[in-house]
């Protein structure tokens, strides 16, 4: 068999880098270890990756051995290890025959493709049933990439492999919110500084989920995502993140109040505000007043006024001595919660009738109950007024118990898909963002509970191996995309904090 793992008592997550520190100079290096005389030269060949440590590091020096995932072929059983706190992996055979092989595979984009294969490939000595590989790393941080890996073996005589399914390491304390933000990294697009598998309005979307991870957690590890999506995108569409949808222009908005927040520069809330006047370019007298939807298109409907009402509050609460971005907020609550949008059930339909300006009556997504939610709280925290806490109270209550929004007690959007390409797959989300950011304002954190609950049965029931998350939250898993994995990211945040 192959040498027991030491396992120190330290349950400290924190990381350490391995370095050579030459003299006064601050100057750090990770050098590789010499590779093991048993490695092939296939596997000498490989690009070396060093986080803590560097690849093909012996499993012996370990910090912690948690088995993910196997296989069996043959009766050997091929396992997954995880050093979470080295942040690395490797791979066993057992129950087996010298000259059995095992390796290791990674792949930095959730699985679809393998980046490196065979990782560590070697065989059962003589003598031995069992035998590992060397550890390897999990990310590549000095390029921004996020990892998973898998654990592959085949019996010495015979040319069938198995696979474990590709699954990531665990981060950090805050293990749900840290392993969904890596899933939502690993569908990142670097060159484009978007999000795959969906649209430009949902990656403001996804972008706002990891820098709030980022203030939940207090790790920076996607923190580069930031200026890479500012400064890639910057001069795309209509310039300054604006586009002929005013709603996309109000996300945008607000995902660059949070990167204003999280970082300090300033070129952030510039951004924020230069939305806030392309929006209000378009605020018209239609319907006695509101932004409309699109610049050709009157409609008048619910998202893009939340958006503005949130964004003229969060930029009065963030510039010193403002008085126009609080009228402005002042301006759009007075006319949206006379607008007719808010039902008698106290939820918040799609929009106004284009001849009569009266509630369409068309479905009450989830988004347009919580972005309102956020809204009210922003414009609370700049006025002081109660029953602006009071209304989004009442509003809260009317969507966490509405049967019509839920599955067995669980969120579900009005007509939700089963695929993740589709831009009600950020609905939910929003939903729960906004939720989040009333309950922290409320003495009380009366939707504690009920965010538990949410983030329980997402984890439960709509996570696949590797980690990424589904439409239904209440299951069966069936797709993913950036747009229901920054939704699942959105509830564990707000779940976190709460």
């Amino acid at each position: 068999m192959y040498p027991s793992l030491s396992k120190p008592p330290s349950k400290s997550l924190t990381r350490r880098r391995t370095s050579l520190v030459a003299g006064l100079t601050g100057l750090i290096l990770c050098a590789a270890p010499l590779a093991p005389s048993w490695a092939s030269t296939e596997a000498e060949k490989r690009d070396v990756i060093c986080n803590t440590h560097c690849d093909a590091r012996d499993p012996q020096h370990a910090l912690d051995d948690r088995v993910a995932v196997d296989a069996t072929v043959h009766s050997r059983v091929i396992k997954l290890h995880f050093s979470d706190r080295d942040g690395m992996g490797w791979a066993s055979i057992d129950n087996g025959s010298p000259g059995d092989e095992v390796w290791l595979d990674r792949s930095f984009d959730a699985g679809e493709s393998t980046s490196d294969s065979r990782l560590g490939v070697t065989t059962t000595p003589s003598g031995s049933r069992g035998w590992r590989t060397q550890m390897y790393n999990v990310d590549d941080p000095a390029n921004s990439r996020v990892g998973s890996l898998r654990a592959c073996g085949k019996a010495g005589d015979r040319g069938e492999i198995a696979c474990t399914p590709w699954t990531p390491g665990q981060p950090g304390p805050h293990g749900r919110s840290e392993a969904a933000a890596d899933g939502l990294m690993a569908m990142y697009n670097t060159d484009t500084g978007l999000f795959d598998t969906n649209g430009w309005w949902t990656s403001a979307n996804a972008l706002t989920a990891v820098i709030d991870n980022i203030e939940v957690t207090g790790s920076n590890r996607h923190e580069h995502a930031i200026s890479r999506t500012y400064e890639t995108n910057l001069d795309s569409h209509d310039g300054d993140f604006t586009n002929e949808y005013l709603d996309d222009t109000g996300w945008w908005g607000l995902a660059w109040i949070a990167a204003y927040d999280h970082t300090g520069d300033t070129r952030y809330l510039d951004t924020a505000r230069a939305d806030a006047a392309h929006m209000a370019d378009y605020w018209t007298n239609k319907c006695g007043g509101g932004v409309q939807w699109n610049v050709d298109v009157p409609y008048k409907n619910a998202i893009t006024n939340e958006l503005y009402l949130h964004l003229n509050a969060a930029l009065h609460n963030r510039i010193p001595g403002d008085t126009h971005y609080l009228a402005e907020a002042q301006k759009e609550w007075d006319w949206f919660r006379n607008s007719g949008m808010i039902n008698s059930s106290g939820l918040v339909n799609d929009g106004l009738t284009d001849d009569t300006c009266a509630n369409n009556g068309q479905p009450t997504w989830t988004y347009n109950q919580g972005v309102l939610l956020g809204g009210l709280t922003e414009l609370h925290r700049a006025t002081g007024d109660g029953d602006l806490l009071r209304t989004a109270r009442r509003l809260a209550d009317a969507s966490t118990g509405a049967d019509g929004l839920h599955s067995d007690g669980v969120l579900h959007e009005p007509n939700e898909s089963d695929q993740c390409d589709n831009d009600g797959s950020s609905f939910k989300g929003a939903y729960v963002r906004g939720l989040g950011a009333l309950n922290a304002q409320l003495d009380d954190h009366p939707y504690s509970g009920y965010l538990d609950r949410q983030a329980d049965a997402a984890y439960r029931n709509d996570r696949n191996a590797q980690g990424l998350y589904g439409p239904h939250w209440a299951g069966p898993w069936t797709d993913s995309g950036h747009g229901c994995q920054h939704s699942a990211l959105d509830l564990f945040n707000a779940a976190e904090v709460n």
